[in-house]
């Protein structure tokens, strides 16, 4: 139910009677009018000031807010964040896209394609445009109301003009300018923590689609391992040197490799397209899309635990996050105290009476006061509201602190997890499968193997061979989304890797 409105408004009547009365009134209402006049000068003077100290402190900057984002995260943005408002600026940068797609595109080329390309870090750079402007707004003064009106009667006419504004409104401007800078500050972290989010994905995505086709590369190879020991095995049993189980095991082995094979294409496709997808590509960009033919060589060394704790932003954006809450919602908070009460409304009147017959006018000047009067509703349920939100901003900060240091242990624990399984495929499993299927071969050549030892040996070897390449996929992932933790932005960092196609073909061969 809306609370009742009191109108404490005075201006002369418009009856004769009444007319004659005011006219006795004018020396006075003169008097009236000057202190009236003074007043309203002070009040004028007093929100020119607070506009011009206030409001202009509250402009939504947003090519300042880009560049301080580019300032913040150069390692993410490399200094390429940019929102593309007219049709030059889209043209420039969809020829500078093109001329990365002309090359097979590196991981950081992929960041700067997508800095280029991407709608959705377009979409998000206007979004937090439009959030920014928003904040801005709430820290200015509302404009004020003019209202004229005039009332004709069959000798008289009544002309009131009222310019009326908010009492509160002005009182309580430096509390909402405080509140306005603040989710400025606020929407300022949230557009670096989406960048980072963003471009994490970028890179991750990069990987996975660079990892899956170096490991079709290697499913073919099964695949065609699989091919030859299946024919062998038919032709084996066609002249009796085989049995039925023999056989049905290498033909096993084949229609497996089969099934891998055709996962790891689609794969291919799916991981692909998810890139296309993250770096904002059209059909005819994706197509011509080239990626390199590996996932780049592991560093010399990993990062230690000292690197990362010294490298970890003191100022990590989920945190910063968190505490430019809990600002916003204790101002908020301290504002809502005042205006869930009662709203107050001041109107400067100016009103002219006239006689038509006679010729003669009467001016008059008041004041109009409008009061909203907490009958019905008290305002409580606002002030539990922002009671409420404020213990969760507060809440939501400890449990910041909380996790900060958790998240970024975890994720250091699976980037070294996943550095040391991919060494360890590369300077121990790899180098001993090689060995393996080096002393199979001289064991092949002596005739003291049979053709199927050697192809499941080199079956194995393959496999192998894909295990590492999954663990490099993997450790770069891992290695993302450290960077990420870093800042402050935690992602989900895995340290399982898919499992190769299961060995077969091994057992109830025939030399």
């Amino acid at each position: 139910m809306n609370s009742l409105q009191v109108n404490t408004a005075w201006y002369p009547t418009p009856s004769a009677a009444l007319r004659t009365l005011a006219q006795n009134r004018v020396p006075r209402l003169e008097r009236s009018a000057t202190a009236f006049v003074q007043i309203k000068r002070v009040w004028l003077l007093a929100i020119t000031a607070a506009v011009v100290l206030l409001s202009g402190c509250t402009t939504a900057d947003f090519e300042r807010s880009v560049k301080q984002t580019n300032e913040d995260i150069p390692g993410f943005t490399q200094g390429g964040l940019e929102l593309a408002q007219t049709q030059e600026q889209r043209e420039a940068r969809k020829q500078s896209a093109q001329a990365l797609l002309e090359r097979p595109l590196a991981q950081t080329q992929a960041v700067q394609l997508a800095l280029l390309n991407s709608s959705a870090l377009q979409v998000l750079l206007a979004e937090n445009w439009s959030l920014a402007a928003q904040a801005a707004q709430g820290g200015r003064l509302s404009n004020p109301v003019f209202m004229l009106e005039r009332m004709t009667f069959t000798n008289e006419f009544d002309v009131v003009r009222m310019l009326s504004f908010g009492l509160l409104d002005v009182l309580t401007l430096p509390a909402r300018y405080g509140i306005a800078k603040t989710q400025l500050e606020l929407v300022q972290v949230k557009l670096a923590s989406d960048v980072v989010d963003e471009i994490t994905r970028v890179r991750q995505a990069w990987v996975r689609a660079v990892a899956a086709q170096q490991t079709l590369i290697y499913a073919k190879q099964v695949n065609e391992v699989a091919k030859v020991s299946a024919e062998l095995a038919r032709r084996m049993q066609s002249v009796g040197n085989f049995t039925k189980i023999q056989r049905a095991r290498q033909q096993a082995f084949y229609a497996d490799s089969a099934t891998q094979l055709a996962l790891a294409e689609h794969a291919v496709t799916a991981t692909r397209e998810a890139l296309a997808r993250a770096l904002g590509l059209n059909t005819q960009q994706a197509q011509n899309l080239k990626l390199p033919d590996r996932l780049v060589t592991l560093p010399k060394a990993p990062m230690n635990p000292k690197e990362v704790s010294q490298a970890a932003s003191t100022n990590r954006l989920d945190v910063k996050l968190a505490q430019s809450g809990v600002e916003v919602a204790l101002k908020k908070q301290g504002l809502d105290n005042v205006t869930s009460f009662t709203d107050i409304e001041v109107g400067l009147q100016q009103v002219t009476v006239g006689d038509n017959i006679e010729g003669s006018r009467i001016q008059g000047r008041g004041y109009e006061i409008n009061i909203t009067l907490p009958i019905f509703d008290f305002g409580d349920m606002k002030r539990d509201a922002m009671s409420a939100q404020t213990l969760a901003a507060l809440s939501r900060l400890d449990a910041a602190y909380q996790v900060t240091a958790s998240n970024l242990r975890e994720t250091y624990s699976a980037y070294r997890t996943n550095y040391d399984v991919s060494k360890h495929y590369r300077q121990e499993v790899v180098p001993l499968r090689k060995v393996i299927s080096e002393e199979n071969m001289l064991r092949y050549n002596g005739m003291i193997i049979g053709v199927f030892e050697l192809l499941a040996d080199a079956k194995d070897t393959v496999n192998s061979v894909m295990a590492s390449i999954q663990a490099d996929q993997q450790f770069w992932l891992a290695e993302a989304a450290l960077q990420a933790a870093l800042l402050g932005r935690p992602v989900t960092a895995s340290t399982e890797r898919l499992k190769p196609p299961a060995s077969g073909g091994s057992g109830d061969v025939a030399h």
